[in-house]
């Protein structure tokens, strides 16, 4: 991902440091959504179902390849300070958890489908950041953007990530400091909707 950064830097020289570590984002968020569905929805083992169960290699290349991504954009927003306590957060606590995940050899499976309701939403965020960069923000196609991200983070890092929270919570098999730290990246995304229902009421009112 660092590589990919300095890539992107080099070929857009003319933009800031923002834009192209937001590339790196989307790429990411795109590749793991479809990776992390993948794995959640087609290849298995259901997280709903079979929470703490052992890790899979491909359920293992998913998180090895997320992990490398939040190490880098941790770094990133500390030199750069763009970020505020509750990302920086978040970052902490997802690379904490990766980590314990893959050290564990198991619980991939539950941990997996949180990065996919998680990431789903993320080319969004920053297709939304590009089009206001580019003077596109308010135009349908924003409208549009603005309209998915609310619907699935609300309907999929919400209601879905209070799903696998369940199930984590209360099968027997996975590690209790494993479900601490579900409960408290569950929190904080709750900490992320109160942050876009104050931007969708504010967007309403305008209306």
């Amino acid at each position: 991902w660092l590589s990919l950064y300095a890539c992107f830097c080099y070929w857009n020289k003319h933009r800031s440091y923002e834009w192209s570590c937001r590339l790196v984002t989307l790429v990411h968020g795109v590749i793991v959504t479809c990776l992390s569905g993948y794995v959640a929805l087609l290849d298995g083992p259901w997280p709903l179902t079979h929470a703490g169960s052992p890790n899979t290699s491909l359920q293992i290349h998913v998180l090895s390849l997320t992990l490398g991504y939040f190490i880098f954009d941790l770094g990133w927003c500390l030199y750069f300070q763009t970020e505020g306590d509750l990302m920086l957060f978040h970052h902490m606590l997802s690379i904490c958890g990766m980590i314990m995940v893959l050290g564990l050899g198991k619980s991939a499976t539950e941990v997996n489908a949180v990065v996919f309701v998680s990431e789903i939403t993320n080319p969004l965020l920053q297709t939304r950041w590009f089009l206001r960069e580019m003077g596109r923000y308010h135009t349908f196609l924003g409208e549009v953007v603005d309209f998915f991200f609310v619907f699935l983070f609300l309907v999929l890092r919400i209601g879905g990530g209070a799903l696998i929270m369940c199930a984590m919570v209360t099968s027997p098999d996975p590690s209790w400091l494993l479900k601490a730290g579900g409960l408290a990246m569950y929190i904080v995304s709750l900490g992320f909707m109160v942050e876009i229902c104050h931007f969708a009421r504010r967007k309403m009112l305008k209306k």
